[in-house]
């Protein structure tokens, strides 16, 4: 799903594509978020979004504007995320350590 064009927050207009930090809210103990709890900041940089049928995949998911989406999702082998763990600081370099460790 794509971003409106005219996305706003309060009196700011929100840019598209998201590009910036925002807190992961975490909704199931995935094993990349071995460690984490929820709030810890994560880089985003995209203009999509998923939405998955089935909201028991959901393992995180953050707030751009008045949109609430999956930043994470979880189903048996797949793991996957709508953030940029690389460019995630100390986080993603956590978050990338775990994802190896599984």
């Amino acid at each position: 799903v794509r971003f409106p064009d005219h996305m706003r927050q309060g009196d700011e207009e929100l840019k598209v594509p998201h590009m910036g930090w925002n807190d992961l809210r975490i909704r199931r103990p995935a094993p990349i978020f071995k460690g984490f709890e929820s709030g810890s900041f994560v880089y985003f940089v995209h203009s999509y979004y998923a939405q998955p049928e089935d909201p028991q995949v959901v393992a995180a998911e953050t707030t751009y504007g008045d949109v609430t989406f999956c930043a994470a999702l979880w189903r048996d082998n797949v793991m996957a995320t709508q953030f940029h763990p690389e460019k995630s600081q100390a986080v993603g370099l956590e978050i990338i350590k775990n994802f190896g460790e599984m």
